[in-house]
């Protein structure tokens, strides 16, 4: 078994080592890194193991097309110059499986990510079954590069890590961590361009306001992610098949 690193440590493949730090270095997560060292942040630039002296590392897609793909004898030169360490090798890419906040949750536990960013047409598809790579996607769009999408990937994982944010409280309510989008968030002044902060949030009742939040939650995620209210819908109707008689009476 490989030994955990400490700190968490993101480890980019990118042809671009200048697009980063990026967002990842302002603010509490810039903090975490360069002054806490709660976590760590590496790039490898992937033309540095070209053997063409011009550094280039694409060709031409067999069967022909547009385009150029990047090469899998380069890209595992590049991959087999760091160390693993058990972290899960991840690969930017429109054609992957969708970004979910429980695969954050899960990689944010461990000792970190290896990130390769994609460029031109794409990487050759052995190099990602030899290598075992997660082919990840961040929305429905296509970017012109990885590195955008990475930033995100890391982003995501480094906020959950215990004392880069500060308040693990304020985690418990966001977008998709019980299934529901977030509800609005409202502060002074009290009157905007005649709009006013919902008189609920004024009123000081701690009840009424979590009774509040909770509705615009669930309105919300009915209009705007159908998919998740589905699936959470779903995820309440197994929960209550499977109480045994009693469990959902109030308690104080």
């Amino acid at each position: 078994m490989s030994e955990l690193l400490t700190p968490f440590t993101a480890t980019v493949l990118t042809m671009f080592p200048e697009a980063f730090p990026g967002p990842l270095g302002v603010s509490l997560i810039g903090t975490a890194w360069l002054e806490r060292g709660l976590w760590r942040l590496e790039t490898v630039d992937i033309r540095g193991f070209s053997k063409d002296k011009r550094g280039f590392l694409d060709d031409t897609p067999a069967g022909g097309g547009p385009g150029q793909v990047m090469r899998a004898d380069v890209i595992a030169s590049a991959l087999d110059s760091v160390e693993r360490h058990g972290r899960p090798l991840l690969c930017m890419s429109a054609r992957g499986r969708p970004l979910t906040q429980a695969k954050v949750r899960e990689w944010s536990k461990g000792s970190g990510l290896i990130v390769l960013c994609g460029r031109f047409e794409g990487v050759d598809q052995r190099l990602i079954d030899a290598r075992g790579f997660e082919e990840v996607s961040v929305g429905d769009a296509v970017l012109a590069g990885g590195e955008a999408a990475a930033l995100v990937a890391i982003e995501a994982c480094v906020r959950l890590l215990p004392g880069v944010l500060g308040h693990a409280e304020s985690l418990s309510e966001e977008s998709f961590e019980d299934g529901l989008l977030e509800h609005p968030q409202y502060t002074r002044p009290r009157t905007f361009e005649g709009l006013e902060i919902p008189e609920v949030l004024l009123s000081g009742h701690h009840g009424q306001v979590a009774k509040w939040r909770r509705a615009e939650r669930e309105a919300a995620t009915r209009e705007r992610r159908p998919d998740l209210w589905a699936a959470h819908l779903a995820k309440q109707q197994a929960k209550g098949a499977s109480s045994p008689v009693g469990d959902d009476d109030e308690r104080d």
